[in-house]
């Protein structure tokens, strides 16, 4: 693996195409002068003789199969161009230490002590999960020290966590395995450290996604072997915009909310005789309906319905984008918004029905769709709170930002789905 040991390395050749690759070409000034300055502030935090290696890992956009992965049902996902990038190189000493921009705190876990410790959330304990991941499926770790920055919105629905999960699972694969890591394990070895050093009920569906690239189908029946299938669509050549739209909200205290969606389903799928709702038929909960209302409960029941829906209605959005019809492909994402709403009920919380940020930015959105005669909208990931995706024609993405920040005064951002998951930019500049 080649490294890089000047700043001025970066606007050379082989990396700007590197750069294009990832971004496309109208971002290459800015993304360049963001890889600049993380150069700049690794070498700023661990000195000038540091031979670095850089690495990008996106955040990731669901566009069909809400709240199905974790009941082995069939998503629809893509990478974004919204991504966490570090400057890293490895270390005699096995440490990892992790500087993240914006936040003055040194991260630093000892890899001779793996053990969860209940006191440590967020950064370290995915730190230490990791690490402990690697350990438990095979494969070397070693210490690093690394300088990271991000673009995806934290707390949001764009999947930040799993985002920096697979930025480390790349930096450990690429230092002290050769690369030998595939997608599934280290999606694996990513909800491996949620689950179990961050107490997170997360299924594999984010890390599966910031992992690949590129516009995917996942289908969990077998969850312990997903496949993968890439969906050849570009929605630039279609004249749409993906755009997400924050609410306001933030969804870092809802894991009861995020737990409750699996826990009810399974609930209908134990009293069927089942484990998850992949296994039952719309005629089975038909003829068991009063049962299942009262041992599981109406919401339960619901959620469940929305599963055989919104499973079938994957397999439907991806045919229609592969035989080119997007306008049934639109209609089939409003229809998933809406089943997500009313079925699923994830676009507001329970607890505090006063605060419904993602109902008012579904009914901003629906309204202005309306107007233009085109489009598409739905809650965007877990919901309860974050953010929508909206898919707008480009002749009005610019008059839709304008009207939903006004409104809301909350970000709204134009996102591309890009081809890479998460990589290493030196072994691209050497496969060029």
């Amino acid at each position: 693996m080649g490294t890089i040991r000047h700043m001025n390395k970066i606007q050379a050749p082989p990396l700007q195409n590197v750069l294009c690759k990832l971004y496309g070409p109208d971002q290459l000034t800015l993304q360049t002068d963001r890889y600049q300055l993380l150069f700049a502030n690794y070498r700023e935090q661990y000195g000038e003789e540091s031979a670095v290696s850089l690495f990008s890992s996106p955040g990731r956009t669901e566009i069909g199969g809400n709240h199905t992965d974790h009941n082995h049902g069939r998503v629809l996902a893509a990478s974004i161009d919204l991504d966490t990038i570090a400057a890293a190189a490895p270390t005699e000493e096995a440490v990892i230490t992790i500087v993240s921009e914006g936040y003055p705190e040194q991260y630093r876990i000892d890899l001779a002590n793996l053990e969860p410790k209940p006191e440590e959330t967020g950064t370290l304990a995915l730190l230490r999960g990791i690490a402990a991941g690697f350990v438990q499926h095979g494969y070397k770790i070693g210490g690093f020290n690394a300088y990271v920055s991000s673009n995806v919105l934290s707390a949001s629905g764009l999947s930040s966590s799993a985002s920096f999960e697979m930025l480390i699972c790349a930096i450990l694969n690429a230092f002290y395995n050769q690369g030998m890591l595939d997608t599934v394990v280290m999606a694996k070895i990513g909800q491996y450290a949620e689950n179990h050093f961050w107490n997170k009920p997360s299924g594999l569906l984010d890390q599966m996604a910031c992992a690949y690239g590129g516009l995917i189908t996942i289908d969990f029946k077998d969850p312990e072997q997903p496949f993968i299938e890439p969906v050849p669509s570009k929605f630039r050549n279609r004249g749409y915009s993906l755009v997400i739209v924050g609410t306001g909200g933030n969804h870092a205290d809802l894991t009861e909310d995020y737990a409750s969606v699996p826990g009810e389903m399974k609930a209908v799928a134990r009293a069927l005789g089942g484990e998850v709702v992949r296994d039952l038929t719309l005629e089975q909960i038909y003829g068991n309906l009063q049962m299942l209302r009262e041992q599981a409960g109406d919401r339960a029941v619901l959620r469940a319905l929305h599963f055989l829906e919104e499973n079938e209605r994957v397999g439907e959005e991806i045919a229609a984008l592969q035989a080119g019809r997007f306008e049934d492909f639109l209609q089939l994402v409003t229809a998933s918004g809406n089943s997500s709403w009313k079925w699923l009920q994830n676009v507001y919380r329970n607890s505090e029905v006063r605060e419904q940020g993602i109902s008012i930015a579904l009914s901003l959105t629906e309204l202005f769709l309306k107007r233009i005669g085109d489009g598409a909208c739905r809650v965007h990931g877990g919901g309860f709170a974050g953010v929508i995706l909206a898919i707008v024609p480009d002749e009005h993405v610019s008059e839709y930002a304008a009207f939903m920040e006004g409104m809301l005064a909350t970000p709204v951002f134009n996102i591309q789905i890009r081809d890479y998951g998460a990589v290493c930019l030196n072994d691209m500049i050497e496969q060029e």
